[in-house]
């Protein structure tokens, strides 16, 4: 265990070692959350803690876009191959098993 001295001012240093595995640079902003047994430092979310309610509305809804198949340019219907093999190139067809 790491012990370190509160100062004069109030002020904690943290072991050179916890900022580095913490990524923590000068300057991080640090929540203090305070617990009876003591206090436990995190850093500060770059995003407010929101619920689903505040958010709802930001985006902007947009109807939705038509598939190729429901465009007016390929009202045409559509014959879809039927096929029992992979036609992947990146997974060739399984191979069959020898006897």
């Amino acid at each position: 265990m790491t012990t370190t001295t509160l100062s004069s001012k109030g002020q904690v240093i943290i072991p050179k070692h916890i900022r580095a595995v913490r990524h923590w640079e000068p300057g991080q902003e640090l929540e203090v959350v305070e617990f009876d047994e003591g206090v436990l430092l995190k850093p500060r979310s770059m995003f407010p803690t929101m619920k689903v309610e505040e958010v709802a509305g930001y985006l902007a809804y947009q109807e939705p876009t038509k598939s190729n198949m429901e465009s007016e340019e390929n009202s045409q219907p559509v014959e879809v191959a039927k096929t029992t093999e992979r036609e992947d190139p990146c997974h060739p067809p399984l191979s069959k098993p020898t006897k």
